[in-house]
């Protein structure tokens, strides 16, 4: 599959825009579905995360491992501690899962912050394609 994440973070009025396109594993079974994918380090590039989100009715599970261990929990409407390098809180405003067993898109936006003083605006797109779809959209 290839997936595409387009990702936005929102500190203190400035703009974060992160793009990125790359293989990965798509799997849907009963009612969630699992996206994973590797995720390189462009200042050091012999190290890379594991990504797996895992998406199950209004509930989107991000596990990251690696050099650095993260997971973090968004339900539309709830707010969750998450691990980063220190215990921060999340909160979904809005998911929108159009994922199927072919692949589709999932849109999130969330607020992330520290000892409850509001930290940034953030949001993503991750859209899943079956990679022979996508090469012969490309061609």
């Amino acid at each position: 599959y290839m997936i595409s994440i387009l990702g936005e973070q929102i500190l203190d009025d400035e703009s974060d825009r992160i793009e990125v396109l790359t293989e990965g594993n798509f799997l849907m079974k009963k009612d969630h579905c699992y996206i994973g994918y590797k995720e390189y380090d462009e200042d050091a590039p012999q190290s890379f995360y594991d990504n797996l989100i895992k998406v199950q009715d209004n509930t989107v599970t991000i596990t990251r491992k690696g050099p650095m261990r993260s997971q973090l929990m968004l339900e539309k409407g709830r707010r969750h501690q998450c691990l980063y390098q220190t215990p921060a809180g999340v909160f979904t405003k809005t998911m929108n899962n159009s994922l199927t067993k072919n692949g589709g898109t999932l849109e999130v936006s969330y607020t992330l912050d520290f000892n409850n003083d509001l930290v940034s605006e953030n949001k993503f797109k991750i859209t899943v394609e079956e990679k022979e779809k996508f090469e012969n959209e490309v061609d």
